[in-house]
């Protein structure tokens, strides 16, 4: 609805002081010329919105201006109100102050909307680690947010997956967790880089300072970077022929394999299925835990990769 709209232009304004037409449309996903009819609107209806002009113009609020809308909708109130991951606020330290700012929340609601608030946190709970736990432990993750908050140079001491290591300066932008796992997002040697957080040994904040790239929107970089990496991952495609016992089990045995095409079952009554390892390593792996119950087709190398596997296991038990 327009009036939704209208309001929820008010209060970006307010919140972030100045943003374009695109930002605008960008953010309520509508056109730009519809945002410049939105602003009149609001300047008829008596909002001191202003257009600055140039390089770094936008649309802004007269100064000191605000808002009194205070009402929530109810799909806004079960957003506030949501209960996050208690793993990852632990893991940064907020777990208490996030109780604290969530009964400060809670108290200045209407009393009304105070007993629909409360119950939220006994219908939703979101929890990120996996079965079974294999948290890395992230000791760089205090120094790292200090930094970031107070946009200060620190040295760290950085491993790569192959065990190499090394020092760098860096100049943090952002941090990011994927599931459960931290990365660091900062400027190193002039470029954008992602760090795996459990991979700093070592992190020592620096008095310098640095000035952060004023386009930098830490979520866009991380979708381009997320989609660049799985676009560049290596694919490593297979044929086989899958018994009808197994089919059910074939999207839940293999973190690294997925199906890609299965046909219906051939004259033997075995399933065609087209899959995609990241590796002929882990093709090998999962696909000789099917035992018997699972023929390659092709390639031709991944079969005698299997062979060689299966006749050193025959070997170890003679």
């Amino acid at each position: 609805m327009r009036a939704d709209r209208l309001i929820s232009i008010l209060l970006l304004l307010q919140n972030h002081g100045k943003m374009t037409t695109k930002a605008l449309a960008n953010e309520l996903e509508v056109t730009e010329r519809t945002i410049h009819r939105d602003m009149e609107a609001l300047s008829v209806a008596g909002i001191p919105v202003l257009a600055d002009r140039g390089k770094h113009g936008g649309w802004r609020l007269v100064d000191q201006y605000r808002t009194r809308l205070t009402g929530l909708k109810d799909s806004e109130l079960k957003t506030l109100f949501l209960s996050p991951s208690f793993q990852l606020l632990s893991d940064l330290g907020y777990t208490k102050d996030w109780k604290e700012a969530r009964q400060k929340l809670l108290a200045a609601l209407p009393n009304t909307l105070q007993s629909q608030a409360d119950n939220l946190w006994n219908r939703i709970h979101i929890d990120i680690d996996p079965w079974k736990q294999s948290k890395h432990e992230s000791i760089a993750l205090n120094q790292l947010q200090q930094a970031l908050w107070e946009d200060r140079k620190i040295r760290i001491a950085y491993e790569k997956a192959n065990k190499d290591s090394s020092e760098r300066i860096v100049e943090p932008l952002g941090l990011v967790a994927k599931g459960r796992t931290w990365y660091l997002i900062a400027v190193s040697n002039q470029e954008i880089k992602n760090f795996r957080v459990s991979r700093i040994k070592s992190a020592v904040l620096l008095n310098e300072t640095f000035i952060r790239p004023a386009d930098f929107q830490l979520a866009d970089f991380w979708a381009e970077s997320k989609q660049n990496f799985v676009r560049n991952l290596p694919v490593f495609e297979v044929e086989v022929e899958a018994s009808p016992s197994i089919i059910e089990r074939l999207s839940f045995s293999g973190r690294f394999a997925q199906v890609v095409s299965m046909d219906s079952p051939n004259e033997n009554g075995c399933f065609p299925v087209k899959l995609t390892f990241d590796t002929k390593q882990e093709a090998a792996s999962y696909i000789i835990g099917f035992g018997n119950q699972m023929k390659i087709i092709s390639p031709s190398s991944l079969i005698e990769s299997v062979k060689v596997i299966g006749e050193s296991v025959l070997s170890l038990y003679k």
